[in-house]
């Protein structure tokens, strides 16, 4: 593949090459995704962009230190990596280029004199897999239910390793009643989806949903759901683990109405 380079995407530049396969203004959650992302940029979070000359913005990877990251896990000292994806068109998947983005990252960690890299992995959607991370030295040191790992690659063997937060269920007893939706603007899927879903809950199944937007990296590490940025629970459970669509909301309330 030709004309493919890794662009250290900052503030001044993010509108060029667009973020999470969003790039009009007019879309909703980029906005507020651009938003959220001036204000990380401060706080040592960066984005690397695959780029390619003939068919623009095909991967990206984001990471912050791990004490600013946005899931609740306990990564003091290391830089942690939010998300991670390659290929918007087959052609560019299994070429390799998932393997430069992360070397981008582990780069970066060492200079800046970090215990390591870590990520939260899932064996189901919504983010990448074991796999990559494996391949590059990873290794398990913690999961969540229902199938979340947390892979640490350690530059310093002696170094205390990540953990999730391990109060996570205590937390989740204080949504006992009703529907509730939280969500971050580090997720830009979720902003259109949620308003849908708030509707649906609403004019369908009779039920007001309490909507928590988190505001700060400590709120996402107090999250009740491994994935931190996202979170929607019903009557004291967790019904759904990930961003979801309205469609997907309509079959899960479906089925708890039987």
């Amino acid at each position: 593949m030709e004309n493919i380079r890794i662009i250290d995407t900052t503030a001044d530049n993010i509108l060029d090459y667009g973020v999470c396969g969003y790039k009009s203004l007019k879309r909703p959650g980029y906005p507020e995704k651009i938003e959220w992302l001036r204000a990380r940029f401060a706080e040592g979070l960066k984005i690397k962009t695959l780029y390619s000359g003939k068919d623009g913005t095909q991967g990206m990877i984001e990471y912050i230190p791990g004490e600013l990251c946005w899931r609740p896990v306990d990564a003091l000292g290391y830089m942690f990596i939010h998300c991670i994806f390659c290929g918007f068109k087959k052609e560019y998947k299994n070429k390799g280029y998932g393997s430069k983005l992360l070397n981008e990252c582990l780069r970066d960690a060492q200079a800046a004199n970090k215990h390591g890299v870590a990520v939260v992995t899932r064996k189901s959607s919504f983010m990448a897999g074991n796999d990559i991370f494996l391949k590059h030295g990873f290794e398990v040191v913690d999961s969540a239910p229902p199938d979340f790992d947390l892979l640490v690659k350690k530059f310093d063997p002696q170094a205390p390793s990540p953990a999730f937060k391990p109060d996570m269920e205590q937390r989740l007893a204080q949504y006992a009643d009703g529907l509730t939706i939280i969500r971050a603007d580090q997720c830009p899927y979720t902003v259109k989806n949620v308003t849908e879903i708030s509707q649906t809950a609403e004019k369908t199944f009779g039920i007001k949903p309490h909507i928590i937007d988190l505001k700060t990296s400590e709120e996402a590490q107090n999250s009740p759901c491994p994935f931190g940025t996202f979170c929607m629970t019903h009557n004291g459970e967790i019904i759904a683990h990930h961003p979801i669509s309205n469609g997907r909301f309509k079959n899960i309330m479906g089925k708890l109405a039987k």
